[in-house]
């Protein structure tokens, strides 16, 4: 039996899409603070259980029977460590033989401030005892995606990334090596994931322009300049900065991989970014 945590989300409905291609309904546990929201989910014959990070009510009931389980990474940054070790401490109660979890590149050694939650949540996982696989996620490229058409309607794409080059992959590609990673890893192993083909947010701003056939331009700031324009959005000061300091970060390479990883997992080249860039522009 499998069970996914966060399943209405973007990457866990793109996991439950690519788990069903090869799995039953009805091995299938679909967790989610909202059940409502699966219901054409439940509606193909999987369980679907209320399930809230912060409030895990009869926590070994909720996992029952769950013998391999998808720890999505919760969304609230500050307040991740204590949902996830929650999580983990109730799968250790439940008897969960398997954990997978969404974690970022390079946990170990990376120097972003969202790094910190995901390599304690590593420490913790390690600490409790339960075989697990560590999926070392590199940026969605639809993380730069979200407001396209903004960017096209102002012709710039902004952001403090300079021209460090980002190994990133469509979430879909991502969300297909999760499935294959929780049916069919045997042990404990760490997964470096990234896309093929890295891109500078030049080339992307480039990409837009192509599929778009307007003029876009991608504008580098200061980290100063670029977190007070995110705040300016009506983003929360403290995900603001760490988004600004990614991009910093991401300047000095750290979102840069070649492993390949990824690709191999999921038996094809990932998603091409200009490939995102359209489906996106189409959304």
């Amino acid at each position: 039996m499998y069970g996914v945590t966060g399943a209405s989300g973007q990457l866990g409905r793109l996991v439950l899409k690519a788990l069903l291609e090869t799995v039953a309904p009805d091995r299938l546990v679909a967790l989610v603070r909202d059940p409502d929201k699966l219901a054409d989910v439940a509606a193909r014959g999987v369980a679907v259980r209320h399930f809230d990070y912060d409030h895990l009510a009869e926590p070994t009931a909720v996992l029952a029977g769950i013998d391999r389980l998808l720890l999505i990474s919760s969304s609230e940054i500050g307040r991740r460590l204590p949902q996830h070790q929650a999580v983990i401490d109730a799968a250790v109660a439940a008897h969960v033989g398997f954990i997978a979890y969404t974690s970022i590149l390079h946990a170990d050694s990376n120097p972003m401030l969202l790094a910190e939650e995901h390599r304690a949540t590593e420490a913790a996982l390690k600490a409790s005892g339960l075989a697990h696989a560590l999926l070392r996620n590199g940026w969605y490229t639809e993380n730069y995606l979200g407001q396209v058409q903004v960017v096209v309607e102002h012709g710039e794409l902004i952001g403090s990334a300079g021209e460090g080059r980002i190994s990133a992959a469509a979430r879909a590609d991502y969300a297909v090596a999760a499935s294959a990673v929780l049916i069919g890893a045997p042990e404990t192993r760490i997964y470096e994931l990234v896309g093929d083909r890295a891109f500078t947010l030049t080339q992307l701003a480039a990409a837009i322009a192509g599929a778009s056939g307007k003029p876009v331009v991608y504008r580098n700031l200061p980290e100063a300049a670029y977190r007070e324009m995110l705040e300016s959005t009506g983003l929360p000061a403290p995900i603001a900065n760490a988004l600004a300091d990614s991009d910093v970060k991401a300047a000095e390479g750290v979102l840069f991989d070649d492993s390949g990883v990824l690709s191999a997992l999921i038996g094809r080249a990932t998603t091409p970014m200009e490939e995102s860039v359209k489906f996106a522009l189409r959304a």
